[in-house]
């Protein structure tokens, strides 16, 4: 079979589902807070079924994230939870716990695991390792450089996945610490200090860089102040057979995120058509450009940064 990469995408709603689909998403990735970190979006179990239904018209894939930091409260929710997704119709299930696995094994057994070990996801024994436990997948980690992924693919026993355009998590505490600040400041904590609060960290020798923050059921999040956008080179990943490229649309606003997916799929469909004459076109991204936020730009990320270990 030739080889065609899948394009996974977030959604915050069944609704952004259905825009996320229609512009040319192969596969999307939804879930609970309680279970999920970091969804642009809570799913119920009804409103998973539908994504699935939708999913379907397209010939397409619905994964459900669980890669929160299982506590033992929420280990008693995990049978039933895994037994409630599978049987809405999903096709896989992300993970980081191997308490998930274990409950996906006893409960869903013919659900796909995908190992998502965030930062630590950085090399070939560790996801090979998770492999031979049960996960088809790896999600490489977002500070990986180009060369780092290229070089790892070969020696990969499971396909990998790896994040193309969006922002990334730079901190997370399960405290919530936005809520302790304003609190110590003697300051009234009103509303909601959630997705939708539209909260900023600025350091002060970087005023002009902003970092999203907001807190949810699992604790405070710190975002990255650019977006990533590897686009231009989007041809290096596919001669390497990354088999899954991730738009992350957390923060973002629909018609963005649908844009953002119409430009990779336009990328993915010349390059797959004839792989040897491939050429990027600068006008994939002319759409995805006119609705960035012109606050935060966009950036290679770790993809050619040098790291300092």
């Amino acid at each position: 079979m030739a080889y065609k990469p899948e394009l996974l995408a977030t959604a915050s709603s069944p609704e952004d589902a259905r825009h996320m689909l229609e512009a040319g998403a192969n596969a999307l990735l939804i879930g609970d807070d309680r279970f999920g970190m970091r969804l642009p979006g809570n799913f119920t179990p009804d409103q998973i079924r539908e994504v699935v239904e939708e999913a379907r018209k397209h010939a397409a894939q619905v994964y459900v994230s669980m890669t929160n930091l299982m506590t033992n409260e929420l280990l008693p929710l995990l049978p039933k939870y895994v037994q409630t997704i599978a049987e809405c119709g999903i096709d896989a299930i992300e993970f980081n716990d191997p308490a998930v696995l274990m409950a996906v094994k006893e409960h869903a057994p013919h659900l796909k695991l995908f190992w998502n070990g965030e930062m630590i996801s950085t090399n070939f024994a560790t996801a090979n390792y998770w492999g031979e436990k049960g996960a088809s997948r790896v999600i490489l980690a977002r500070e990986l450089s180009m060369d780092e992924i290229t070089e790892m693919i070969p020696k990969l026993n499971i396909e990998a996945q790896v994040q193309v355009h969006g922002m990334t998590n730079i901190y997370h505490s399960k405290r919530k610490l936005v809520q302790s600040y304003m609190l110590h400041q003697g300051r009234t904590v009103e509303g909601d200090l959630g997705r939708g609060r539209g909260l900023f960290l600025i350091e002060a020798e970087r005023k002009e860089e902003k970092f999203p923050i907001y807190e949810d059921i699992n604790g405070t999040h710190i975002m990255s102040s650019d977006d990533f956008c590897i686009m231009e080179d989007l041809q290096i990943l596919m001669e390497a057979g990354v088999h899954s490229f991730k738009i992350e649309g957390l923060l973002k606003p629909t018609a963005y995120n649908e844009a953002v997916v119409r430009a990779y799929r336009k990328a993915i469909d010349s390059y797959t058509a004839d792989p040897d004459a491939y050429v990027y076109d600068e006008s994939w991204l002319d759409e995805v450009r006119r609705l960035q936020d012109p606050e935060r730009e966009l950036s290679f990320g770790f993809f050619y940064k040098e790291q300092v270990y």
